[in-house]
């Protein structure tokens, strides 16, 4: 094998040359299911990796399965604005030697402040991180609302976070990224104020990250709730672990597949098990069981 062929390059030509281009749509890896899915599991460096430096979340992906990874800034990984040219393609190339995808990168920017310095910080941080995430091979930001200032009229924050929004989107476009917008946040992780900023946002790259919350449970009810986001959907979702029986995984996973959704569902997860190892892998097999139950619906 040539040097300048990537041990994922090498994967994906063996596997078209075996399977067609139908084979595009099948996992690279046998552990996350033999059979062809709409949906790729991965991690967020939320909790379980964030004391993990590049090598070792890369290779604890690997070994779990995991397919692709979203990282957190100010993680052991240390993947932050202030990585030289050098050490960017590094961090792109150790990737590309791998079987994990850079599914993206997790900010903190938000767009809610009335403070006019404290928004532009907001914005101008996230052009930076557009241009980190193109640089060391990701495909898009993660950003938030993340809140609704009580001394404000709500529907002024509203317009302020969308038009933000549109912002960062055109100008991640010419670096090839997309905005991932997460549901999160005081008052803001609510669907209704979500579809509310999205009244405002046009930029085609900026779509919606669920975020798995309680206020999904609210009324008008959950499917009701997802229905009311699901046009707007990007290509991201964070759950936390699929066997809390807070939350409806199995029902979503259910309207996922219904609707032909075939992105990344990315583990954030919250508990401190012992073997992280052991449970990433227990984690693959219920996303495995959910997805299988969900397409014999």
């Amino acid at each position: 094998m040539s040097n300048n062929i990537t041990r994922r390059d090498f994967i994906t030509k063996t596997a078209m040359a075996g399977a067609g281009l139908s084979a595009l749509n099948v996992f690279s890896t046998c552990s996350q299911s033999e059979q062809k899915q709409t949906m790729k599991m991965g991690l967020v460096t939320y909790l379980w990796g964030k004391d993990w430096d590049l090598p070792t979340l890369i290779r604890n992906c690997e070994k779990t399965g995991f397919a692709g990874v979203e990282l957190r800034t100010q993680h052991k990984h240390g993947v932050e604005p202030s990585l030289s040219s050098t050490e960017r393609k590094e961090v792109k190339k150790r990737f590309q030697d791998s079987t994990v995808e850079c599914v993206g990168y997790g900010s903190n920017q938000a767009f809610h402040s009335p403070d006019p310095d404290e928004l532009k910080k907001n914005i101008e941080g996230s052009y930076e991180l557009i241009k980190l995430c193109h640089d060391i091979g990701a495909s898009g930001l993660k950003v938030k609302p993340n809140n609704l200032p009580d001394d404000v009229d709500p529907q002024i924050t509203i317009r302020q976070i969308g038009e933000s929004l549109n912002k960062i989107g055109k100008f991640a476009q010419d670096y090839g990224q997309k905005i991932r917008v997460e549901v999160h946040g005081r008052k803001t992780a609510k669907p209704s104020v979500m579809n509310a900023i999205f009244e405002y946002v046009s930029e085609p790259n900026v779509g919606i990250c669920w975020n798995c919350n309680q206020e999904d449970l609210q009324t008008p009810g959950f499917e009701t709730n997802f229905n009311m986001l699901k046009d707007r959907f990007g290509d991201t979702v964070h759950v936390r672990e699929l066997n809390d029986k807070n939350y409806p995984y199995q029902e979503l996973f259910n309207l996922f597949v219904k609707n032909n959704y075939a992105g990344w569902i990315l583990l954030e997860a919250r508990t401190a098990p012992q073997d992280r190892i052991a449970a990433m892998k227990d984690q693959l097999v219920l996303f495995n069981k959910m997805v299988a139950a969900a397409q014999s619906v």
